[in-house]
């Protein structure tokens, strides 16, 4: 990208937002730089050209073209060039909600990721660029998005054992789960959806959890009252009417159920949409 400068935005009054750009550069002869307390912000490596050596725990990581690295805050490394030209691009952040956003994608230590397609992380970094130069008033806001787009763009870079798992997981229910968004109004005996993923009715549900952090019976739930707001949105059928279209065949059943997911009851819902 051939970005030869480094800025370092402030702006106290941003200091509230989930997101928040501390810094963002690069540089095509990137020196050594020795860190043995770390550094004060969360910060993303991009190798654009040539290669270096990444140095932390005792361990020697070399980088070359293409790669990314995660380096959280105040985590001790190095990083130093093995080619004369090594080409460095880096954006650096924090925010109110960034620790816990890293710790729900399982970025709390150092990540290195090889890319196949840079395009879209290029992309938004050199939005952020030209949002520093350009947006004075809402650059900081702008780029809060921006951090959290690149931040997801990086993590989908590598998987873990947990997303392997999960996506195994995925895979086998997706029967399952297709038949319940499709016949969500009808009885559904979990021993069918068992046999549709192939695994006994036991070790459906367990999968089940597993993967969705819900039971079954929750998903279908779930699925009844989305499409009951739909319907009380068009405002053509009673409740009566919309609770038997849905699978539930007690009004007042519907009407309890539809409140704990939503907190207000079917009435109320349709009289806030009008």
């Amino acid at each position: 990208m051939k970005i030869e400068q480094n800025i370092y935005p402030y702006n106290p009054e941003l200091a509230g937002l989930p997101f928040r750009l501390t810094g963002i550069g690069g540089s095509r002869y990137q020196s050594r730089i020795s860190r043995p307390e770390g550094y004060r912000w969360h910060q993303i490596l991009y190798c654009a050209d040539g290669e270096g050596v990444l140095e932390y725990d005792g361990r020697k990581v070399e980088l070359h073209k293409d790669t990314f690295v995660f380096l959280p805050r105040n985590k001790p490394h190095g990083y130093y060039p093995l080619t004369g030209h090594w080409e460095v691009d880096w954006i650096a952040f924090d925010g109110n909600d960034c620790d816990n956003t890293l710790a729900a994608l399982g970025m709390t230590g150092i990540i290195v990721a090889k890319a196949d397609d840079t395009a879209y992380l290029e992309d938004i970094f050199l939005k952020m660029i030209a949002s520093q130069k350009t947006d004075i008033l809402y650059s900081g806001y702008t780029c809060s998005g921006l951090v959290y787009d690149y931040i997801i763009g990086f993590r989908r870079l590598f998987s873990t054992d947990a997303d392997n798992r999960k996506s195994r997981q995925m895979s086998l229910l997706l029967p399952a789960l297709k038949y319940m968004h499709d016949n969500y109004a009808e009885d559904i005996p979990m021993t069918y959806l068992a046999q549709l993923t192939g695994v006994t009715h036991q070790h459906f549900c367990r999968l089940f959890r597993s993967a969705m952090n819900m039971r079954p019976s929750d998903y279908l739930t779930g699925r009844r009252i989305d499409e009951a707001k739909r319907l009380l949105n068009e405002n053509r059928l009673s409740a009566a009417e919309i609770a038997e279209v849905c699978g539930f065949r007690d009004p007042c059943y519907f009407s309890t159920v539809f409140k704990k997911y939503t907190g207000i009851s079917p009435a109320a819902f349709r009289k806030d949409k009008q």
